[in-house]
């Protein structure tokens, strides 16, 4: 007669779980075949050192993989359900066989089984959320740091240009009205390219501000600075250059230093004041100088013929720039208003909210 091996037994919805109590277990043959489990192994196990077998007819299909795992004590043997559920029983015969018994260890009712997993998927929900979590940590964190870097740099642009306008204002007098593009071109040139990341940053959402008033306020002053300054060569030595620029640069100097302080929740009363204010007088000023250079550059590009669009050779003219100019001039009016609407609503809320937090 073969020697049978005590087993225990244990289930879940998905999994059954065979304990043998075979010590040293060596040559271990198991396989699943027509829903019957088939064991053997050497080992010492209640008969002491010789091979022991057994084979169990389970109650419902089963998948053919099996997994077997052989410790000093044990061999545990992991199968798969063919379907979820729980089974009234392990073996097909309702007589349960004399070497089976329960795995206390492991042993779980229906009820307790359930809640076992309901623990798992909420255990593994706050993993996943944990993770979330930390990546979007780590994204804001890294946001926070690029937004910190981009307004430290424009700061940095524009407070050079501030001052060196400035100094060369007093060193030169008015005879410093007339070579600020020269001096100051590159600069301004810089920061006024990478200002177009202000765009792209209402855009997707990193900064909440709208998108027209930036679209607004970017592409207008790279068109006075690219088109009506560098371009043409005439305007390079007027006196409304610096008007323009000095315009700018005041505004930027309280405005990019707000944001970097922004960056960390952290606010000086003094600068969030000067940031909501002083665009008040000198954002008119700055469009009324801009519309100045476009004005002063229309006889140029009339003379010139710069950037005048060809008609057919029939024709034998082409319509002037100076045309674009002039609607341009209207349309910057109407973004004035547009952006003095969007600051002033800006610095209404702003200052409510902060009286509503003082109450």
């Amino acid at each position: 007669m073969p020697l049978t091996p005590l087993v225990s037994w244990a289930q879940r919805h998905e999994e059954i779980y065979l304990r043998v109590e075979l010590t040293d277990a060596q040559n271990i043959d198991v396989h699943v075949h027509e829903q019957v489990l088939q064991f053997r192994a050497q080992g010492h196990g209640a008969k002491g050192q010789n091979e022991y077998e057994f084979s169990l007819e389970f109650l419902l299909p089963v998948k053919s993989e099996v997994s077997h795992r052989s410790t000093q004590r044990h061999v545990n043997i992991t199968l798969q359900k063919e379907q979820r559920g729980w089974w009234e029983r392990l073996t097909r015969q309702e007589r349960k066989p004399v070497f089976l018994a329960p795995d206390f260890d492991r042993w779980l009712d229906e009820s307790d089984a359930e809640m076992e997993i309901r623990e798992k998927e909420e255990k593994k929900n706050k993993l996943k959320s944990q993770r979330h979590e930390e990546k979007g940590e780590w994204f804001v964190s890294l946001t926070t740091g690029m937004l910190f870097v981009y307004n430290l740099v424009q700061f940095l642009g524009f407070s050079w240009i501030f001052v060196n306008m400035t100094v060369r204002l007093f060193i030169f007098g008015r005879d410093s009205l007339y070579d600020t593009f020269h001096t100051i071109s590159e600069v301004m040139f810089f920061c006024q390219i990478l200002a177009a990341v202000e765009v792209l940053n209402a855009a997707f959402g990193v900064v909440r501000t709208g998108v027209i008033p930036t679209l607004i306020q970017v592409v207008g002053r790279n068109f006075i600075l690219f088109i009506i300054f560098g371009s043409v060569e005439e305007m390079h030595n007027q006196p409304v250059v610096f008007f323009v620029f000095y315009l700018w640069s005041a505004i930027e100097i309280f405005r990019y230093p707000f944001y970097m302080l922004g960056c960390f929740n952290t606010e000086w009363k003094t600068l969030t004041w000067l940031r909501y204010t002083i665009w008040i007088p000198l954002y008119p000023l700055g469009v009324v100088a801009e519309a100045v250079a476009v004005i002063q550059s229309i006889p140029i590009f009339d003379e010139t013929k710069l950037f005048s669009i060809p008609l057919p050779k029939a024709v034998g003219a082409s319509i002037s720039f100076s045309y674009v100019l002039h609607v341009y001039l209207v349309l910057m009016f109407l973004g004035l208003f547009i952006n003095f609407r969007h600051l002033h609503k800006q610095r209404k809320r702003r200052f409510r909210t902060k009286k509503r937090k003082a109450n």
